[in-house]
C-alpha cells in the first residue's frame, strides 16, 4: 500500500531520529545479525554485481563502500545525517571517492536514468513505503540497468514467519524495521527482469538482481 506523502514525511522524521541515535552501534548491531544469522557474504556478493555508475539507497554508514570494484563511480544517499558522517569517515579513510547526499528514497533527489546499477541492502524492510522506494529506483535506473537488492524478509517456515511477526510489533515502534516484506513481489509488478535470486536460512533472506526494461 502506497502511503500519503505526509504520512511518508511523518514515518521518515521519526526513522531519521531513530537511526541518527543508532548510528555509533549500527555496525556492531548489524554485524551480530550477519554473523549469526543472515550471513556474511551478501555485502560482498551485492558488490560484485554493481559496474558503473552505482547508486546505494539508504548507504548507511558504508559498510557496503569497500566491496565496490576500485572502477565504480559511486553515489552514495541516505535519510540520517548521523549515518553519513560515519560512511564520509569510511571511504575518507579507504581513500575512495563516494558522492554522499542526505535524502529520502521516496523521492531521490536524481534525474531519470542517472544509474547503471541501484543496490539496496538490509533497508527496505526500514523505509516506509517500500513500493515507492522501488519505483524511485526504477526511474534512475537507465535503461537495462541493474537493481541488486538484499533483505530480510517474511519466511517460508510458518513458525518462523510467526515468530518474525511477534518481533515485528515490538521492533516496528522502536526503530520502524518490519520482518515481513517481500520485495521481490514489487520488483515482478513494477516490471523488472529478475536474472538472479537466492533465498535461504529458513527463506529469512533473499537477494537479487533484476534489470529495467529496456
Amino acid at each position: 500500500m502506497t502511503l500519503s506523502t505526509t504520512d511518508q514525511s511523518k514515518q521518515n522524521t521519526q526513522r531519521r531520529r531513530a537511526w541518527d541515535k543508532q548510528a555509533t552501534r549500527y555496525d556492531r548491531q548489524i554485524g551480530w545479525w550477519e554473523r549469526h544469522l543472515f550471513g556474511e557474504d551478501n555485502r560482498a556478493w551485492a558488490g560484485q554485481h554493481a559496474t558503473g555508475d552505482v547508486l546505494e539507497v539508504a548507504i548507511g554508514t558504508g559498510l557496503n563502500i569497500p566491496l565496490y570494484a576500485s572502477d565504480v563511480k559511486l553515489t552514495g544517499v541516505d535519510l540520517s545525517p548521523a549515518m553519513l558522517d560515519i560512511a564520509r569517515k569510511r571511504a575518507g579513510s579507504l581513500g575512495r571517492d563516494v558522492d554522499l547526499q542526505e535524502g529520502d528514497a521516496h523521492h531521490l533527489p536524481f534525474a531519470d536514468e542517472s544509474f547503471d546499477t541501484v543496490v539496496c541492502t538490509f533497508s527496505l524492510c526500514n523505509i516506509p513505503d517500500p513500493h515507492q522506494a522501488l519505483t524511485e529506483m526504477q526511474r534512475v535506473l537507465r535503461p537495462g540497468g541493474r537493481l541488486i537488492l538484499v533483505d530480510h524478509i517474511r519466511s517460508t517456515s510458518k513458525p518462523i514467519y510467526w515468530l518474525q511477526r511477534g518481533i515485528e510489533a515490538i521492533s516496528v515502534r522502536i526503530d520502524g524495521d518490519r520482518m515481513t516484506r517481500r520485495p521481490a513481489d514489487t520488483v515482478e509488478q513494477l516490471g523488472f527482469d529478475i536474472t538472479e535470486r537466492d533465498r535461504f536460512r529458513w527463506g529469512i533472506v533473499e537477494r537479487l538482481v533484476a534489470l529495467k526494461a529496456t
